[in-house]
């Protein structure tokens, strides 16, 4: 009977422990905010839509769905600008030296469900392997329309603007990565030559 017991206690505690992962611990959702699902939901669940192996160009839609969630999002990188001015500078803002402002527009499109859209995901990827977030700061004169920190949409609407970075400045990003949890890599979009 001790043996029973004392195996039917291991059983037990083996499949708990087996359920955790590391990414249960990100707080950041597959669209860009909220809270992430329980990994036993995600294993259940079929993979997202399918990822292009090459960069798309400005432009070019990406189409998923959150397998979890339900969501259907589309997205796009629309432009880039380098060397935007501001009454502050990039140098002033973070005490650096050869820093500029970048702009990049994209847009969101809520297919279906509800989504948390948020600059978050966007990164710009550079040759030597630097990679530079959204800048958390933002100022009156920075381009507008302005992309947002953090919002809800609905389906069939649209949110659209531009988000600062602080980049080097004499070096221009290669790629741009779109980085939300609901999918399993990255998906790139080539930053065109100036």
């Amino acid at each position: 009977m001790r043996t029973s017991t004392t195996l039917a206690v291991g059983a037990a505690l083996l499949s708990l422990t087996g359920c955790t992962s590391s990414s249960d611990e990100n707080p950041t959702s597959r669209l860009g905010t909220g809270p992430p699902k329980a990994a036993a939901e995600r294993a259940s669940t079929p993979s997202p839509s399918p990822i292009e192996e090459k960069p798309k160009q400005f432009g070019n839609v990406l189409n998923f769905s959150d397998p979890v969630d339900g969501g259907a999002l589309a997205v796009t990188v629309l432009g880039y600008e380098q060397g935007v001015t501001a009454s502050i500078t990039a140098d002033q803002e973070f005490s650096t030296s050869g820093y500029a402002w970048a702009a990049l527009e994209i847009k969101a499109c809520v297919k279906k469900g509800t989504a948390g859209i948020s600059r978050f995901p966007w990164v710009l990827a550079f040759a030597d392997g630097a990679r530079v977030e959204p800048s958390g700061v933002t100022y009156g004169d920075f381009p507008r329309p302005e992309y947002p920190y953090d919002a809800t949409v609905k389906a069939g609407d649209c949110v659209r603007g531009k988000t600062v970075f602080a980049v080097p400045g004499k070096q221009r990003p290669e790629r741009v990565l779109y980085t939300p949890e609901a999918l399993p890599e990255p998906v790139e979009w080539a930053v065109p030559t100036a």
